[in-house]
């Protein structure tokens, strides 16, 4: 397997814009592809707003087409997290990288295994979960398909290092180390909440005091995005066949309501800017 020199990344959101940006900033030539030019636009000025250096933004690439990530020595992809979309793009990418190309996906909790069966090269597919965002969060959690290669894992882990990051290994399961024990905390913090046991401020306020998380679950949630935390959860209770696992009702709602956290601006927490009204003169 060739040295990595390029990478591809498909997919211009938080996720992938902060993979990119990583390549960029350590020496590697990137392709960000996205057929949303809007998306590419904001992952742009994203970076840029990061300053990352004219040197690393020189090394960054915008297109609307896969066909641009053929030259890729390893394509991340991070697009929605449905399993048949995930599917397709395999699918296509399989057609269009080089034959020594590894494939790679951020997925949070799918399975590798099935993701490479849509192509004709599962040795060379793998799993690379970086931690949102990607630029701050020191780790990338490997998770290595059935037919994954040892090549393909060494040469995955060493791009992940070169990056700064600390690796922890997976076998493929549902929802792998990170997920398999965070989103049944969100979930159940949202049991709490559902229930009436506590306000959303004490119940994100008593896991920060009680347990120093940085966050509480709930505004967690909010920045992962309620419906992702939604999907995860049914992999989860699907993949693992627990009851445990069971989506809360709450958490159904408001992804059904559209509340689906910082990036519509509303999810358990309201974050729309109230209109300022004036003091009344004295």
């Amino acid at each position: 397997m060739a040295e990595i020199k390029c990478v591809g990344v498909v997919g211009a959101g938080q996720m992938g814009s902060g993979i990119a940006q990583l390549a960029a900033m350590n020496g590697l030539d990137v392709w960000l592809m996205d057929a949303d030019r809007d998306a590419l636009s904001r992952a742009t000025a994203a970076i840029s707003s990061s300053e990352v250096g004219d040197d690393a933004m020189r090394r960054l690439r915008l297109t609307s087409s896969l066909q641009d990530l053929r030259s890729a020595d390893i394509i991340v992809e991070a697009i929605l997290e449905s399993e048949d979309i995930k599917k397709k793009l395999f699918n296509d990418l399989d057609g269009i990288a080089k034959s020594s190309a590894i494939l790679a996906s951020n997925t949070s909790s799918i399975s590798i295994t099935r993701l490479a069966s849509a192509t004709q090269r599962p040795s060379q597919v793998i799993g690379m979960h970086f931690m949102n965002p990607p630029p701050i969060m020191k780790l990338v959690e490997i998770i290595r398909g059935a037919d994954t290669s040892e090549e393909t894992f060494v040469a995955t882990k060493a791009l992940a290092e070169r990056f700064g990051k600390t690796t922890v290994c997976s076998q493929d399961y549902s929802g792998f180390i990170v997920n398999r024990i965070l989103m049944p905390m969100i979930n159940e913090a949202f049991h709490t909440l559902y229930t009436g046991v506590a306000t959303k401020e004490d119940i994100d306020s008593g896991m920060k005091h009680g347990t120093n998380h940085p966050m509480g679950p709930l505004e967690l949630a909010d920045l992962i995005g309620l419906d992702v935390c939604l999907s995860i959860m049914k992999v989860l209770h699907q993949g693992l066949g627990d009851s445990k696992y069971a989506p809360c009702p709450l958490l159904v709602q408001y992804v059904d309501a559209g509340r689906l956290g910082r990036k519509r601006e509303i999810g358990v927490y309201d974050y729309r800017k109230k209109p300022v009204t004036p003091s009344p003169r004295l």
